[in-house]
């Protein structure tokens, strides 16, 4: 890494602003992340969530979409967690509401080297798209 990198560990978090606060935390508690800390509270309450080595989603209510009203895509497509069985992760999101986009199938990356991975997207309760992503090196 050269002098002009920011130095650090990496990625904390991504946030996302909710109008169903309660249903997403559920949501994401019983998918597997587990509360990490809570801030503020009514329409200013938020949550990290802990997906693991030190990295979260920040939800914070105060959407302003009608509930059930899926928002236009934006500038996040979608996060990917890392998971060690997508099969696992995929049919414990949708027992928990989510609605699949993709059923889990074996990729390989066709990069240098090509690696092979498991991938399954779903729908969580904000319209975000969640890819649950398998691979032991990456």
């Amino acid at each position: 890494m050269d002098s002009n990198h920011v130095k650090g560990p990496g990625f904390h978090h991504l946030m996302m602003r909710v109008t169903e606060f309660d249903k997403v935390v559920k949501f994401y508690n019983e998918i597997g992340l587990k509360t990490a800390y809570t801030m503020g509270e009514g329409e200013g309450r938020g949550v990290l969530l802990d997906t693991g080595e030190g990295n979260y989603i920040e939800i914070f209510a105060g959407g302003t979409r009608a509930p059930g009203e899926d928002p236009p895509e934006g500038a996040v497509i979608h996060f990917a967690l890392r998971v060690p069985n997508t099969d696992e992760a995929y049919n414990k999101a949708l027992a928990a509401g989510a609605i699949s986009e993709k059923e889990p199938i074996d990729v390989t990356l066709q990069g240098n080297p090509p690696v092979p991975v498991r991938i399954a997207f779903c729908k969580g309760f904000n319209g975000e798209i969640i890819e649950f992503f398998q691979n032991e090196t990456l």
